[in-house]
């Protein structure tokens, strides 16, 4: 009997829901367990307490704080608390927030804060006392740029040391505040400051010697920012122990004395910085241990002696400033190893010798270049033209010789070129040259080129030709010619100076036509003819809204206007002036120039301009110099002038005004050799009488004659009458016998 086959058949499961509904009905337990530890979970109602009071006492320009109290504090905008069942306030963050008003010293009862950030705000007042000891938690401390003024309130540790704390605090940014007072060495808070990394104070007011002592008590500290204040006195030993510094910056202050030789010690510096201060002595050649450093600026001291000879060692060194000191000798060959230099500025110093022996063409990186005010000799350094990527180079008040190269045009990041006050010569060649520099927006050839001619020619330089050029100053060369016709073609020029050469004919009226022309100086030449109504047409000069809409870049390096006696480092600061002075003008003064509104300086003086002074001067509500002296102007002064506030200089001395000179305003202020060399004029300054002269009285004998000289001449007078009628009557009678015979 065969086997016998067994359907296939499924074995019924065993149902699942239950299954189901139990481990859901456990996950809802879980989360609802979890939820209730969370929302018990709140802020710390102390620290709660204390945000509200800090909240009390500040506000914002930009929007209210978005502090809700329906809501957990933890919750809170720029809050952060920690996870523990306390939930305790750890971090108070709100930096950018438009915040005024004081620090309430609510803060201190924050005592598990580790980070505090109100960085970039409007805060002021002193910082509440026992600040810095109650927050013994702290690891960051950013207070920077508000307005809190005010000392630091360190306490100050008990002699023995007994009193000393560790405080974990590991970064302290106060910069940019209204801070002031010393720092003195006995602060209980900074002597226990042992985790401390960064220690900034720039920009504050505070006093007393550097506080070196810090290097001692944090010997991890790797940035001192003590910049932008007022401590003096010299560097006080200590910083040497700080192995772990990598930037130290004190510059602008008012330090004096050596650089302490124990800062060559620190082998992790990147960057030295102190500028600007009152050092003295030389730069020690042990400089060139410090082969980490970045940045070397030492401006603006009184350093003396030569470079470091081995300063090549530096091989890391980016940024090398060290103008304006009295350092001598010669540019070390070694310096050409500085290979990631980006930034060299030797210039007033008193270093000479010639610059062709320096390989340039290893510097790569270079960016800007500055060797102006030496004593440098020889040609041009060609080489210098192989740093491809420059952008700014100044040559000036050297004894340089030689010509432009083409090779300047290879550089094609330059913007800057300042060779003034060399002995540079070809000036068609230099020009026919530079215009193939297509980003060059400053070039600067003053005091060279002398005696040449000036190529005036408009085709000289074709519709390409510096197409971005902004400021052209090529003045006291002594050229001839006329005023260039090819500077019609330059529509980004703002400020032009060709004075003290010996440019004829007369002040073309297409001037007017440069849309961003602000600064025009013709000063100091044989210019003839009048003043064209058309150049008092400069667009840029027309309202103060169109002059500030003219780009006005930041200068790479700065520049100095003697006719202001001013260095300027932004284009924006320039004085919008017309400087006309000193040449062979005739005619009047146009009435258009008081289109100009935002005109700052006007200067006509020594000229043979006549007529009057235009009452329309007085729309120029922006003028603070107005020179009009040594001309032939005639009548009154205009009383409007008086409403010129900004008017600090007003010169009309030697010329025929008449009449009372105003009063009020700034004329008070001038004094009388600005008014004299007009015999009419009167009053003010020059404390004369303008009323009229009278006749002085007669004596009776003068009255006597008279009497009879009037007695005589009317007897005369009588006899005359008399006799000549006579005489018409017998004519006339003999006239009517002849008639009727």
């Amino acid at each position: 009997m065969g086997s016998k086959v067994r359907p296939i058949t499924t074995k019924p499961l065993q149902p699942l829901s239950s299954h189901i509904h139990l481990f859901c009905l456990l996950c809802v337990l879980f989360l609802s367990a979890l939820f209730l530890t969370l929302s018990e979970a709140v802020c710390n109602p102390q620290d709660r307490e204390s945000l509200l009071w800090f909240s009390g006492n500040i506000s914002s320009s930009v929007s209210p704080l978005n502090w809700n109290l329906s809501i957990d504090c933890c919750s809170w905008e720029g809050i952060t608390c920690d996870d523990t069942p306390e939930s305790h306030v750890t971090a108070v963050s709100l930096p950018l927030r438009g915040l005024s008003g004081n620090l309430s010293s609510s803060v201190q009862n924050l005592h598990r804060l580790s980070h505090l950030d109100l960085s970039h705000n409007l805060l002021s007042g002193p910082l509440p006392p026992g600040f810095f000891l109650a927050l013994d938690h702290l690891l960051v401390l950013n207070l920077s740029y508000n307005n809190f003024n005010g000392e630091l309130p360190l306490e100050q540790a008990f002699g023995d040391g007994s009193s000393i704390r560790f405080f974990p605090i590991q970064t302290v940014d106060l910069s940019s505040n209204l801070l002031q007072v010393e720092i003195l060495n006995t602060s209980m808070y900074l002597l226990g400051a042992f985790s401390l990394i960064s220690f900034n104070v720039s920009n504050n007011s505070f006093t007393g010697p550097i506080p070196s002592f810090m290097c001692m008590s944090s010997p991890q500290l790797s940035v001192l920012d003590f910049s932008y204040n007022d401590f003096a006195g010299h560097i006080s030993p200590g910083l040497g122990t700080c192995l772990n510094l990598s930037v130290l910056r004190a510059g602008f202050n008012n330090i004096s004395g050596e650089i302490p030789v124990e800062i060559y010690n620190l082998s992790e510096l990147e960057q030295l910085f102190l500028p600007a201060n009152q050092l003295t002595g030389k730069i020690d050649n042990n400089i060139i241990r410090l082969k980490k450093l970045t940045l070397l600026e030492l401006y603006f001291n009184h350093l003396e002696g030569e470079i470091p000879k081995d300063i090549g060692h530096l091989s890391s060194l980016q940024s090398l400033q060290l103008h304006i000191n009295n350092i001598t000798g010669t540019v070390p060959l070694s310096l050409a190893n500085c290979t990631k230099l980006v930034k060299l500025n030797l210039r007033i110093n008193r270093l000479r010798g010639t610059l062709t022996e320096i390989e340039f063409s290893q510097l790569q990186s270079l960016r800007i270049l500055d060797l102006g005010n030496n004593s440098f000799t020889g040609d041009l350094p060609d080489k210098v033209f192989s740093c491809k990527f420059l952008t700014a180079i100044r040559f000036a008040g050297n004894k340089l010789t030689g010509q432009i190269s083409h090779q300047v045009k290879e550089l094609e990041s330059l913007t800057f070129l300042a060779f003034s006050d060399n002995r540079l010569t070809n000036i068609t060649g230099a020009l026919s040259i530079l215009q193939g520099c297509r980003k060059l927006s400053t070039l600067i050839l003053a005091k060279n080129f002398y005696d040449e001619t000036f190529p005036s020619n408009i085709d000289f330089v074709s519709s390409y030709g510096f197409p971005k050029l902004q400021i052209f100053g090529i003045g006291g060369c002594r050229m001839k010619g006329e005023v260039p016709a090819w500077l019609i073609k330059l529509k980004s020029l703002e400020l032009m100076d060709l004075s003290e050469n010996l440019l004829v004919g007369s002040i073309p009226g297409w001037l007017g036509t440069l849309p961003n022309l602000s600064y025009i100086a013709l000063s100091s030449n044989l210019l003839t003819g009048k003043v064209p109504k058309e150049f008092f047409h400069l667009k840029a000069l027309m309202s103060q809204k169109t002059y500030e809409e003219t780009e006005k870049n930041y200068l790479p390096l700065p520049i100095f206007i003697s006719a202001v006696n001013q260095q300027y480092n932004h284009m924006y600061n320039f004085p919008s002036g017309i400087y006309m002075e000193w040449n062979k003008l005739t005619g009047s003064i146009p009435v258009e120039v008081g289109q100009l509104k935002a005109l700052h300086i006007l200067e006509l003086d020594g000229n043979n301009l006549s007529g009057r002074i235009p009452e329309e001067l007085s729309n120029l509500t922006n003028l603070e110099r107005l020179g009009l002296s040594n001309n032939s102007l005639s009548g009154r002064i205009p009383s409007s002038l008086t409403l010129l506030n900004f008017m600090s200089y007003f010169n009309v001395a030697n010329n025929s005004l008449q009449g009372q000179i105003p009063t009020g305003g700034q004329f008070d202020t001038f004094p009388k050799s600005f008014f004299e060399g007009n015999p009419l004029l009167c009053g003010g300054v020059l404390q004369t009488s303008c009323t009229a002269p009278t006749r002085p009285p007669t004596t009776s004998t003068t009255t006597e004659d008279d009497e009879l000289k009037r007695t005589l001449v009317i007897g005369m007078t009588i006899g005359y009458l008399f006799g000549f009628s006579s005489i018409l009557v017998v004519r006339v009678r003999q006239s009517i016998c002849e008639t009727y015979h």
